[in-house]
């Protein structure tokens, strides 16, 4: 799902555990193949001894063996093919620690053999998995005003919320930047964050990539990355909710196209929508379209049989 030097910066940098510095730092993510559903952080970090009692040096990395497990992750151990996203990939996993709302696959911190964590090449260029596209009612809740409050959406059986879509690739719709002090690659991993809203009170925590994204947007747009966590906290995690951007996009508006009067239309990107019609346009009774959207190129077709003269068709939005 991600290139090995996206999130963060893995340039060696011993530091002694007094310096609470971890270093250089290395993270991927992968998502599981249907049927199963998520995805899954793999972390790694350089000065271990900052986060492990006694804080003995000695459980860091110097800077030979940091470049040596890094080497060793970014490469396939058959092939020597250097991972990128798209690959297929098994990995297997000695040990985890769950910090920040979810289970990370991180050697538990130690840096001893049977701690790690292996990457193996299925096949290259698999492709990148189809975005489940929502918006920020998906996600948040409208903001009650009350900083002490979070608005997060936790749903603890994993069938909403940000817990639904926790570490796959998701497209949130209709975006608009609050804050852009974070728009920027050069940042640390803890500067890069912004904050966006979908103009409906509504709040949620965007995160930079370290490669440019192009100028920050001023209008609306649409974003695709991959949905994180960061609840801040090795214990509580119904919180801390973002996404880690990938793509932005401009705004696709949800207008219809009509053809011959029976086929409407409307971009595929607004999946999370669904056609109703009435005879009015101030009609108060707006029903659902039975018949099943059709994918054609990069918009989604509805057949529709017209009984009467002339007929209204909208759209609305149903996460």
């Amino acid at each position: 799902m991600t290139d090995p030097d996206e999130m963060l910066d893995s340039t060696p940098n011993f530091q002694p555990a007094s310096s609470n510095n971890m270093g250089g730092q290395w993270q991927m993510v992968i998502q599981a193949l249907p049927p199963d559903r998520g995805g899954t952080f793999l972390w790694m970090g350089q000065n271990y001894a900052i986060r492990r009692p006694p804080y003995d040096d000695a459980f860091s990395y110097t800077d030979e063996e940091w470049v040596a497990e890094i080497n060793r992750l970014n490469h396939d151990p058959y092939t020597g093919h250097a991972f990128r996203k798209g690959d297929l990939v098994a990995v297997t996993a000695n040990a985890s620690l769950f910090y920040g709302g979810k289970r990370n696959v991180n050697e538990a911190h130690r840096k001893e053999p049977e701690y790690d964590f292996n990457i193996v090449l299925l096949a290259t260029n698999y492709g990148l998995p189809e975005p489940e596209v929502i918006t920020l009612a998906s996600l948040v809740r409208p903001d009650d005003g009350n900083p002490a409050t979070s608005e997060d959406i936790f749903d603890p059986t994993r069938m909403s919320g940000g817990e639904y879509w926790q570490g796959m690739r998701v497209r949130i719709n209709g975006l608009k930047l609050v804050t852009t002090n974070g728009w920027d690659p050069t940042l640390s991993w803890s500067q890069r964050v912004c904050i966006v809203t979908d103009g409906e009170n509504r709040f949620f925590r965007v995160r930079h990539p370290r490669y440019s994204l192009g100028p920050a947007p001023t209008n609306w747009f649409d974003a695709i990355g991959i949905l994180n966590q960061e609840s801040g906290s090795g214990i509580q995690g119904t919180n801390g909710y973002e996404l880690f951007i990938q793509e932005v996009l401009p705004a696709e508006e949800p207008r219809l196209k009509v053809e011959q009067a029976v086929v409407v239309s409307w971009p595929s990107s607004l999946s999370n929508y669904r056609l109703l019609s009435a005879e009015s346009p101030v009609s108060t009774n707006w029903v659902p379209v039975t018949n099943k959207p059709v994918l054609i190129g990069d918009t989604l077709n509805v057949l529709c049989t017209l009984n009467n003269t002339q007929r209204f068709f909208r759209l609305e939005r149903i996460r």
